[in-house]
């Protein structure tokens, strides 16, 4: 089995209160009094306390052209990874060079050379690494990453592999944009970053196993979740239909993945869910029939960064990530598709 060594979350530098946030944005996604009222209502039942954004709040006010936004995303996702993977790598006294394989993802800039590349010189990753650039996951990427990151080591039971995901949400900023679902996006995601370093069988190093993992695409959902690129960008698409797809399909995916591990909802100790707004908590737990405070590190990391798309889970991951020895987590995420990721965990004697 695969192991999982070090979790490190980043976030940028500059951090405000939801209120802030609202009173900042509110003015640039609509001129109507009505319409700020409804901004100031859905950004305050978001359960958010604070959120990291990648530039000082008063920039967002006069940022111009994609490209101007996009060439920023770059900066400042390049700095955030390398932060990341630098610190994930000391905690399991790795170096850069010992790194083998490496997956990239992000889904709110776009970038070639992709942001992993950028990084080979910068932090001294050898040059015949393995790449695997993703884009388009969304917010299930995070668990898709681990998830693919596994697939890659079983076969390489010798090497070391490595998940970055990026998200700079706030650049993604849609002004004037009157939708209810810009509405809830402005208030709901936040920016930051994680790195993962995992291992293959072979390498004597601690960390819990990724014992399996699960892929489903749901059919008939494209238009649930996504974005639309247009001119001025990333343009949220985002439904109710979330909640519902989870109701209808997590019930049955959860239990035959645990199934087929000889496992069974109340063997799950630890459940790193993907904190994506507090419906789409609701709908885990409602689906799954969890307890109230099963999901308590999802909604901590919820109100702390909000959420940070393909990054989200990861942070999850890293505030429950030393558990008891026996214990069994399950991690999982949604995104666009829509699509689910399941990786089962276990911390080993």
């Amino acid at each position: 089995m695969t192991r999982i060594v070090a979790v490190v979350p980043v976030v940028p530098d500059y951090c405000y209160t939801q209120a802030e946030i609202t009173a900042e944005v509110a003015p640039l996604l609509s001129h109507g009094a009505s319409h700020r009222a409804v901004i100031e209502r859905v950004h305050g039942n978001s359960r958010i306390d604070t959120r990291y954004t990648a530039l000082p709040l008063e920039r967002y006010r006069d940022l111009g052209t994609f490209t101007e936004t996009n060439e920023l995303f770059i900066q400042v996702a390049t700095d955030l990874c390398a932060r990341a993977l630098t610190t994930a790598l000391e905690e399991c006294g790795l170096r850069p060079a010992d790194v083998d394989f490496v997956i990239f993802t992000s889904v709110t800039g776009i970038s070639a050379p992709s942001i992993d590349a950028l990084l080979i010189s910068r932090l001294g990753l050898r040059q015949n690494i393995k790449r695997l650039p993703s884009y388009g996951l969304g917010c299930v990427a995070g668990a898709g990453g681990i998830a693919r990151v596994h697939d890659y080591l079983v076969g390489h039971p010798d090497e070391v592999g490595v998940l970055l995901a990026v998200e700079l949400c706030s650049l993604t900023l849609q002004r004037n944009d009157e939708s209810m679902a810009n509405f809830v996006a402005s208030g709901l995601f936040g920016d930051g970053a994680a790195a993962v370093v995992m291992v293959g069988d072979n390498r004597a190093q601690p960390g819990p196993t990724v014992v399996d993992t699960r892929s489903f695409v749901y059919p008939d959902s494209e238009g649930v979740i996504g974005f639309n690129v247009g001119e001025t960008g990333f343009e949220i698409v985002l439904t109710a239909e979330v909640a519902e797809v989870i109701g209808k399909h997590f019930p049955s995916n959860v239990a035959s993945f645990l199934a087929d591990n000889t496992r069974d909802l109340g063997d799950i100790d630890t459940w790193f869910a993907h904190p994506g707004g507090p419906r789409i908590l609701e709908a885990f737990a409602d689906s799954l029939r969890l307890p109230d405070d099963a999901l308590a590190l999802s909604y901590a990391s919820l109100a702390r960064v909000g959420n940070l798309s393909s990054a989200s889970v990861l942070h999850v991951l890293a505030a429950g990530f030393d558990q008891p020895a026996g214990s069994d987590g399950l991690l999982f995420a949604v995104g666009p598709g829509v699509s689910a990721e399941f990786v089962l965990l276990e911390w080993p004697a």
